[in-house]
């Protein structure tokens, strides 16, 4: 069995406007003792803010990993997610599409896009909070990623 190296702390940006999601992803980070640092912006708009280090956002550190919406206001998940892949500076940047949406028309667009992942968020507060796990086990931990 292969052992796996000690992972590092990252930091992770989630793009939510529902503060019950925000919520429930804080909740399993703590739960599950997820040591990478979270940081949280509601809106398409402010998670290019973040991402460019402008505005209130200039010393915001690069994320390792980007959680991301679909559904936003001011800018859609999915305008976010085509403009941080045209940018040269942040198209490294893995991006899991974490979302309500079951759409298939979501799901291709997505890919399409250059998405590193789908994941329909689970209703139900358990299936939620290990859905996070299975995300932070497998991005974090299991998968190499740019420094």
């Amino acid at each position: 069995m292969t052992e796996y190296e000690e992972p590092k702390v990252i930091d992770v940006l989630l793009v939510e406007d529902d503060e019950g999601d925000v919520l429930m992803t804080r909740e399993a980070f703590e739960y599950y003792k997820i040591h990478n640092r979270l940081h949280v912006v509601s809106d398409g708009d402010q998670a290019l803010q973040f991402l460019r280090q402008t505005g209130p956002y200039a010393d915001a550190p690069r994320p390792g990993l980007i959680l991301l919406d679909v559904n936003l206001p001011r800018r859609s998940g999915m305008e976010v997610l085509a403009e941080l892949k045209q940018d040269d500076d942040l198209l490294t940047i893995p991006v899991v599409m974490l979302t309500t949406s079951q759409a298939e028309e979501d799901i291709v667009r997505s890919y399409s896009l250059h998405a590193n992942a789908f994941i329909s968020k689970p209703v139900d507060f358990e299936r939620f909070i290990d859905a996070i796990r299975q995300i932070d086990t497998f991005f974090l931990t299991l998968v190499k990623l740019p420094a």
